[in-house]
């Protein structure tokens, strides 16, 4: 399917900025809930295991709202979709900034998390619909950049304003980072129009399709090796590098920094060989993983290790692509599921790294946790190529974004 435009619009750069921006106050409100917890716990008369059900509330939001948002905007088009997702999102933040107790917080994060995968797959497929077949990736990886440069400048802006001025700016800032958003959208994106032949029923089309599954099962599985490691990453420090308060947030901007190197460089390769390349990040990630509880016991080795780590959180432009791919004419609802399937990563890592952690196993244990995790989607991986080299026409629609 190719986007068709009304009239001229922006450069391809203001285009993927006004994206990015999106990107980077989705980043900023998923990473930054965790830091705020101690801020926002005590507030609310909570304590902290009950806070975390606050960070869940959101992730499950992101899992409901990816897949329904998508089919239930199938006849929109991509411009008017996006600025009411981001509509969505900036009232979601902005209630949470007001919200009266702990059960008003939980809807409201729940509500916040709702366009959020929604948000990513549509803007991936704008994205795409700008350069040439082989530079998808590529325009993909420039969208996702807002995200990785969250982990970096976002984050620890909203945990300074929560330190400063009380948790409830930080949701503050996101929401008004979701209304800048909208502005840049409204002046940026391009003036598409809504396809006639679009539905919630080719969108659910893509159900059907066994590699849509395979794919996304890659994202929920081999990704959640990341997540074991980054939940823990902090407590490791602490308890095993021996490092004070101060340096965790450094280690923790090293973790982004990865984030950014590899969406900036692994695109280049995935646009040239995309299912070796997904391959490869896995392969990587597994090693990288098996490694961390040997560089664990050094601030500069654990950095190194953290910084590589990071960096193969680049799997997830790899396979929005692939998603492309291998969605036909359902692309909405497929790209939106990828989000889908890497929230379930981000609860399942930590939640088998913290039942390794309760047995007993040390707090290192989340590296060997990640990297069987990462190995499982390499396992995902070694099928669907296997089935697409068996019957390629049918794994593959190659449809343009």
């Amino acid at each position: 399917m190719t986007l068709r435009h009304t009239e001229p619009h922006a450069g391809t750069a203001l285009v993927l900025f006004a994206l990015a921006v999106g990107g980077f106050a989705i980043g900023t409100t998923e990473f930054a809930t965790m830091s705020l917890l101690p801020f926002f716990a005590p507030d609310l008369g909570i304590d902290a295991p009950t806070a975390g059900h606050v960070i869940s509330a959101y992730a499950l939001g992101v899992v409901v709202g990816a897949p329904l948002l998508a089919v239930l905007g199938a006849r929109l088009s991509r411009r008017t979709l996006l600025i009411a997702l981001m509509a969505l999102f900036a009232v979601g933040n902005g209630l949470s900034a007001v919200a009266p107790d702990y059960h008003w917080m939980l809807v409201f994060r729940f509500i916040a998390g709702l366009p959020h995968g929604a948000y990513f797959g549509i803007a991936s497929l704008v994205a795409a619909s700008l350069v040439p077949a082989n530079r998808r990736t590529w325009a993909v990886g420039r969208m996702f950049f807002g995200l990785t440069i969250a982990t970096i400048v976002g984050v620890p802006l909203a945990n300074w304003l929560g330190q400063l001025f009380g948790w409830r700016y930080s949701f503050a800032l996101v929401a008004l980072l979701g209304l800048s958003t909208m502005l840049a959208l409204t002046l940026y994106a391009p003036r598409d129009k809504a396809d006639p032949t679009a539905s919630p029923l080719r969108e659910l089309s893509a159900l059907r399709n066994t590699q849509v599954w395979l794919t996304l099962a890659i994202g929920a599985i081999g990704f959640g090796g990341l997540f074991a490691v980054y939940t823990y990453l902090a407590d490791i420090l602490g308890a095993v590098t021996g490092v004070p308060h101060s340096t965790v947030p450094l280690v923790l901007a090293v973790f982004g920094v990865g984030m950014t190197l590899g969406t900036l460089i692994v695109p280049i390769f995935a646009d040239r060989a995309l299912m070796a390349t997904a391959g490869g990040m896995l392969v990587f990630s597994a090693v990288m993983l098996a490694l961390f509880p040997f560089a664990a016991g050094n601030v500069w080795t654990i950095s190194l290790c953290v910084l590589l780590i990071g960096s193969g959180g680049a799997l997830g432009t790899v396979l929005q692509t692939r998603l492309m791919d291998v969605a036909a004419d359902a692309q909405g609802l497929a790209a939106a599921l990828n989000h889908s399937a890497f929230n379930f990563a981000n609860a399942l890592g930590p939640f088998l790294g913290g039942l390794a952690l309760a047995a007993g196993y040390g707090w290192t244990s989340p590296g060997w946790v990640g990297c069987g995790l990462a190995l499982g989607g390499l396992a995902i991986w070694a099928v669907s190529a296997g089935l697409e080299k068996r019957n390629p026409t049918a794994a593959a629609g190659q449809a343009q974004a």
